[in-house]
């Protein structure tokens, strides 16, 4: 999700404390309600877990990733869009991140946990700068 803030370009980071890997600052995202389309999916998740009501500009593309829970080895895919903020309030986000806030676009790689992450931000801006 990016703007136009007052110094420039940002976008919405959450920082979460977890147990396996200290602090992490990413991207929201989650996983589909039974009868969700993707698109769908990505608007509640992004609205729960930061506040702001979104609506999406265009698809940025797919991650896939492995993780391990409770023993099991799992693949997941994640479909990231390029949204765009309508409402909402960063101070409603649920218990899934510590923190969410606007990120300068210059700060946000520097901060961001995940590889893949920034990969996904770097197309976004990519689409951000064509629209």
């Amino acid at each position: 999700m990016v703007r136009q803030g007052a110094s420039g370009q940002e976008l919405v980071l959450g920082r979460r404390r977890r147990e396996r890997d200290g602090v992490t600052w990413s991207l929201p995202k989650g996983t589909p309600d039974s009868d969700e389309t993707i698109e769908q999916t990505a608007l509640r998740e992004v609205e729960e877990e930061t506040g702001l009501q979104v609506r999406i500009v265009a698809p940025v593309g797919p991650i896939e990733y492995w993780f391990v829970l409770s023993g099991t080895r799992i693949h997941k895919t994640v479909h990231y869009y390029l949204m765009e903020p309508v409402g909402g309030d960063l101070g409603l986000h649920d218990h899934e991140f510590d923190e969410v806030r606007w990120i300068a676009r210059e700060e946000a790689p520097t901060i961001m946990t995940f590889p893949t992450e920034r990969e996904v931000v770097e197309r976004a801006w990519s689409l951000a700068d064509e629209a």
